[in-house]
């Protein structure tokens, strides 16, 4: 069945919104989801290939374990809603379980990557209606209608995406989930746990510099989308773990005095002064359950890994 992307790209003035308001604030800031480009996507399809980020490699090894027992969970001919989809490695796995899935629908802010791999899923699971969305999946997005009358809908999240955004609108955001999925619906999701922060640090500033490019990278957007004049060897990539907010943080550190232009915008940056560019939230397991029952939820299933680093856990709708 041929994929057809239900939405167009995000307008450019959402971006360079973002970033005239980011850049503005005492301390600057840069929506994390604006990492994700094509080049940005295939940096960090790079990143979770590398031997500090655990974070692929033990969820993968998770769902190759437990897989068999997730899909008999979801049940037979359902509709999977995938946030974040990527290249869709992990969703081949759980389609290659499932019993007889009718519809899948990735919702991927990266056009370019989501219309690649719907067109690649589409030609490999013929059967499968495939209506990719490109949106930002925290904000309101109608799903593209469905030929297919699923049995139930499901959300599958992996990749502990969940930990970009904040306790509140991580709440906020599953209570959206809930609503999506409605009575009988369920949610399948990756979460990274808490751990040593030098396990942590290392996993999101790695020796070969890739996850650096990777942050890199959201500067050298800004200057080829927004016209911005960013000199990209003045700034340093930092990854710190902040034990009392519980979160590894990345940062694009100016490492001299210097003036941005973009357009009409000006930007000054003091030596040292930081733009904060991704939070990972690292959850304990407790807190999170108190979360998702808040938002409508009820924890069903939680597999781990044998470190206890890595979680996917199987949500119901209450």
């Amino acid at each position: 069945m041929t994929a057809q992307v239900a939405l167009a790209p995000l307008p450019v003035s959402s971006f360079r919104d973002d970033v005239i308001r980011g850049l503005a604030r005492h301390r600057k800031e840069l929506p994390c989801k604006w990492l994700y480009d094509e080049a940005g996507s295939a940096l960090f399809e790079r990143i979770c290939e590398l031997p500090e980020y655990y974070p692929t490699r033990v969820e993968l090894g998770i769902l190759h374990a437990h897989l068999p027992e997730m899909a008999a969970l979801l049940g037979p001919r359902c509709c999977v809603i995938e946030y974040g989809s990527g290249s869709g490695r992990k969703t081949r796995l759980l389609l290659d379980h499932l019993a007889a899935p009718v519809a899948y629908v990735p919702i991927d802010i990266a056009r370019e990557t989501l219309v690649r791999s719907s067109r690649e899923l589409a030609a490999a699971y013929p059967t499968l209606e495939v209506r990719p969305l490109c949106a930002d999946y925290t904000a309101e997005a109608p799903l593209p209608v469905l030929h297919a009358r699923p049995e139930r809908r499901v959300v599958f999240f992996p990749g502990s995406t969940l930990g970009n955004l904040t306790p509140p609108e991580a709440g906020a955001f599953l209570k959206h989930v809930a609503t999506l999925c409605g009575p009988g619906g369920a949610l399948l999701l990756g979460l990274d746990l808490e751990k040593d922060p030098e396990v942590l640090e290392r996993a999101y500033d790695d020796a070969a510099g890739v996850t650096a490019e990777f942050n890199l990278n959201l500067l050298a957007r800004i200057n080829r989308e927004l016209g911005a004049d960013f000199d990209l060897v003045s700034f340093r990539h930092r990854a710190v773990y902040d034990r009392g907010l519980g979160r590894v943080e990345m940062h694009l550190v100016s490492a001299r005095a210097q003036t941005v232009h973009m357009g009409r915008a000006r930007f000054e940056f003091d030596a040292a002064e930081a733009i904060l560019t991704e939070c990972a939230y690292k959850w304990r397991l407790d807190d999170f359950e108190r979360l998702a029952r808040g938002a409508g939820f009820s924890v069903e299933r939680v597999f781990t890994d044998p470190k206890g680093w890595f979680s996917v856990q199987y949500l119901t709708v209450d």
